[in-house]
């Protein structure tokens, strides 16, 4: 059974005391993070979220207190009260803050006893699923705390840099109607409207909207947002965004405060200086260049056209793939010619999983020697041509592919990642990147219509109006993306401010003015009554975290994430509900595979 405090109060946290408090008494509180028993001596490594600090009982001392002190097991809750002493020269812990000094315990209890755990907080060899069931030992460790430590630094540096910048903090529903565009809402029954359904926010675009309609000109938002969608290592189906939105404004003034918002966030968390100005790059040069929309600039391995240089030629996987209005590109993996054949076949593979046909690829070995999949069609000083191309020298290796553009760039761009991480060479540190003038539309043939790219509310380039119904394809759009070494950290836009091109805007995604009234309907009726002009953006406030504690996953970043198949192991959700609930709602479910 553990004890009460009473009246026993925390003076110190543990990792905050140093040789500068020798002689004083001081009481700690945390977790047994290791203990050892050096005969008449009893030692004890108390863990806080601070970090660790000994502490010692002296059976000579106390017997009674050293037998206490023995009976405690690892991840029991203990406070001590006690003298801080220098520890001996020969014990001293130079790799440890508090290794200059311990406790010499006056006072120990015990608050709370606990059963051995599943795993060791100090192990780093633990299985993802074991520590997410258990995730309140796995936040334990020292890792997990320093993350959410910057995490709350990150927000309190956010917070104060709005503030001072103008900007209000303001709170959006988190019930909401649902959205005919986007991705798919999580949807929450109505108990007072049986049959009807709000929806979560995926972002709260329509309301801050509506805020710069209210005449609140500088908003933002710590928000949640949700999303119904398949889960990878940056996304998860709840997240947390910086939600900023300004009225009377153009792109300049959003990318700005952006910058300086980046800048004082890494200054006062990281203590790190990054520019006060991005670089810019089109969405058409990215493509060109790096195969993606969000490039990593910090390594170079830019992609290269040799359609014209091979037209004609008789191989048919090119010259099928420029008939077809398509292009041959590739990389030059520069210093890669003694990569395994092995590890090419799995960078032919990974173009495989991004819709390619495959790869074709040239060794220049070092004896100036070419290898390669295209012997049969092509000539070595044709080959050797093509390396030309590239810039390619001995000890380099070209990679091919040939098909539609989107396929090439997407096959290309994630061949270019996995090779340089191969190779090694993507330097440390932080490169930020603006992406601009994306498409504003994206053709879904499965649909037979358009979709927004960004969304429905984004405004086209003026000098693209023009095009919206003649060639809703090359419509470019206001919007932007700020990108941080090969993440998108997240994006925004100018907004559509007048209704007479809202309506432009949803018939050319296919809406009638019934159903687009039926959609947004209350946002339609706003715009007639004077709207300013306005833009924002939204930063994955998650991914952020995830850069700065160089994280694997979003999952090392959020408290309590879900799995891939967005469950929680930990609470089990989602769960059944009692047919009294579901009753009141006015849903009846199905059998499974029911056709009725």
């Amino acid at each position: 059974m553990g004890e009460s405090l009473k009246g026993m109060k925390r003076t110190h946290y543990c990792g905050d005391i140093r040789e500068a408090d020798i002689g004083q008494t001081v009481t700690v509180m945390g977790w047994v993070n290791k203990r050892r028993d050096m005969s008449h001596l009893f030692f004890i490594v108390v863990r806080d979220r601070t970090g660790i600090v000994q502490v010692v009982v002296d059976e000579q001392r106390d017997a009674e207190r050293y037998a206490l002190a023995k009976a405690i097991r690892g991840e029991y809750v203990v406070a001590a009260t006690g003298v801080v002493i220098p520890r001996t020269p020969e014990n001293v812990n130079p790799d440890m803050p508090t290794g200059g000094i311990e406790i010499e315990v006056q006072e120990l209890r015990v608050l709370s006893e606990a059963e051995v755990p599943p795993f060791q907080v100090a192990s780093e060899d633990v299985a993802l699923d074991m520590r997410l069931k258990y995730r309140y030992i796995d936040l334990r460790r020292p890792e997990m705390q320093k993350i959410f430590q910057v995490r709350h630094k990150t927000a309190q540096s956010v917070r104060r840099y709005l503030s001072e910048e103008g900007f209000l903090e303001l709170e959006t529903p988190m019930l909401i109607n649902s959205s005919p565009e986007g991705a798919r809402d999580y949807l929450v029954p109505s108990r007072m409207h049986p049959g009807q359904f709000y929806a979560l926010p995926q972002s709260p675009q329509q309301m801050k909207q509506v805020l710069m309609f209210s005449g609140f000109d500088k908003y933002f938002q710590i928000a949640r947002c949700f999303r119904d969608e398949d889960l990878r290592a940056d996304r998860q189906p709840e997240f947390t965004q910086i939600d900023i939105e300004m009225s009377f404004v153009e792109e300049n003034d959003v990318l700005a405060m952006a910058e300086g918002l980046m800048a004082r966030v890494f200054k006062d968390v990281l203590n790190v200086e990054i520019p006060k100005e991005f670089p810019r790059m089109t969405y058409h040069e990215a493509m060109e260049r790096f195969g993606s929309d969000k490039p990593d600039t910090r390594f170079g391995m830019e992609l290269c056209d040799i359609s014209d240089l091979v037209r004609g030629c008789d191989f048919q996987v090119f010259s099928s793939a420029l008939e077809n209005g398509g292009s041959v590109r590739g990389i030059n993996a520069a210093g890669c010619s003694a990569m395994p054949r092995k590890q090419i076949d799995a960078f032919v593979e990974l173009a495989r999983t991004h819709k390619a046909k495959g790869l074709a690829w040239i060794v220049l070995a070092e004896d100036g020697s070419v290898r390669s999949t295209l012997q049969k069609f092509f000539s070595e000083e044709q080959l050797k041509e093509i390396c030309q191309k590239f810039g390619g020298k001995p000890g380099d290796l070209i990679f091919l592919c040939a098909d539609t553009n989107a396929i090439v760039f997407e096959a290309l761009g994630a061949v270019r990642l996995a090779a340089a991480k191969w190779k090694k060479i993507i330097p440390e540190g932080y490169e930020f990147l603006w992406v601009t003038h994306f498409p504003l539309l994206e053709y879904s043939p499965e649909d037979e219509r358009y979709f927004a790219a960004h969304h429905p509310f984004t405004s086209p380039l003026e000098e693209d109006l023009h095009l919206l119904e003649a060639d809703p394809a090359a419509t470019r759009a206001r919007a932007y993306d700020l990108v941080l070494n090969g993440v998108e950290l997240g994006g925004g836009s100018i907004r559509i401010h007048q209704k007479a091109m809202q309506d432009r805007m949803f018939a050319a995604l296919g809406f009638t003015p019934e159903s687009a009234e039926e959609g947004f309907g209350y946002f339609l009726e706003a715009l007639k009554y004077g709207v300013p002009p306005h833009g924002g953006i939204a930063l994955g406030f998650d991914r952020v975290i995830m850069l700065m504690t160089d994280a694997e996953s979003l999952r090392e970043v959020i408290l309590f994430p879900k799995v891939k198949d967005a469950s929680c192991p930990m609470t089990h959700a989602p769960n059944t509900v009692a047919p009294a609930q579901l009753e009141e709602t006015g849903i009846m479910l199905l059998p499974k595979n029911s056709d009725e």
